[in-house]
């Protein structure tokens, strides 16, 4: 008998949007390699949910996003109702999930960081912070949800000047200038390096991730050797700092004038839509949208 999958995706957090279409990639390759899949819109009482599943599933594949689905909280739902689940565990979710906590993890792994602090408004407002260019990140939200790039001093007076948006404080990186680049990390293995051209955005924001023509992938991405097993030694780096599992992803910044690369942060759960990078990555290693998603719910554990 087919293993019997149940994918939860949509939920309630910011990233909500991205999750629904994440997930209906990810029912239709089930679906196509035979799975059978029961489908979840993830609610608060999603322990119900899956209770009133009935027979139980085998797998859990969570194509959730953001908060509550990405940071352990759900992973952890799953280990107490003993449910095999795709993509990292408790630990590793809820670290990758907390920008602050990730960064001293890959320093402790000597892993090219910007610098970055811990601030809040009054600080910035006081000169008690980086100077410009910065740029100011939520510490627990995923898809550039939230995340501004202050260049000038001109830019910091009219960010202070409106509604604050992040909360009590926020994580505060330096700018690093230069080129955007990914590295897909499977089964503790890096993928192909990716290059992100995001046309006239100033970075990967969300509508450069999501928006069909947002941005362009450049696979492989040219660059010299030597960088290209830098990234990939580094993305393989950051996935054993915080005891990754499945697939995850590694972002960089790197800064060609000055040689310079930067770790930005590690997604244990990536998009899985129609311009997500995994996929690119994948197809670029012979594997299929389905064949991929078939192998996170083979690789599906009950593990911390």
């Amino acid at each position: 008998m087919n293993k019997h999958v149940a994918v939860i995706y949509g939920g309630w957090s910011a990233e909500r949007e991205v999750s629904l279409s994440s997930g209906v990639e990810c029912i239709k390759a089930l679906r196509e390699k035979g799975y059978q899949v029961t489908e979840i819109d993830a609610t608060r009482d999603l322990a119900a949910q899956l209770t009133a599943i009935d027979p139980k599933p085998d797998v859990i594949f969570n194509a959730l996003h953001g908060r509550w689905g990405e940071d352990g909280a759900v992973q952890g739902l799953l280990e107490i109702m003993d449910i095999p689940y795709t993509h990292s565990g408790v630990r590793a979710s809820a670290i990758a999930m907390d920008k602050m906590s990730a960064k001293a993890m890959f320093m402790e792994y000597d892993i090219p960081c910007a610098r970055h602090v811990w601030v809040t408004r009054d600080e910035i407002a006081k000169g008690a912070a980086l100077p410009p260019p910065y740029v100011l990140k939520p510490n627990n939200e995923g898809s550039s949800v939230g995340v501004e790039i202050i260049l000038t001093a001109e830019e910091e007076q009219n960010m202070l000047a409106r509604d604050w948006v992040h909360g009590a404080g926020v994580m505060q990186e330096e700018f690093v200038p230069g080129r955007e680049m990914t590295v897909a990390v499977k089964d503790g293995e890096a993928m192909e390096v990716i290059e992100i051209l995001t046309g006239n955005h100033a970075f990967y924001d969300f509508e450069s991730k999501y928006a069909q023509g947002g941005s362009e992938h450049v696979v492989p991405a040219d660059i010299s050797d030597d960088l290209r097993t830098k990234l990939r030694q580094n993305a393989e780096a950051a996935y054993r700092a915080l005891g990754c599992r499945g697939i995850a992803r590694a972002d960089f910044r790197y800064d060609p004038k000055h040689d310079r690369l930067a770790i930005l942060e590690i997604n244990t759960q990536p998009g899985m839509t129609p311009t997500s990078l995994v996929p690119d990555a994948a197809r670029h290693d012979g594997f299929s949208f389905a064949d991929i998603v078939a192998w996170m719910v083979e690789d599906a554990s009950c593990e911390r």
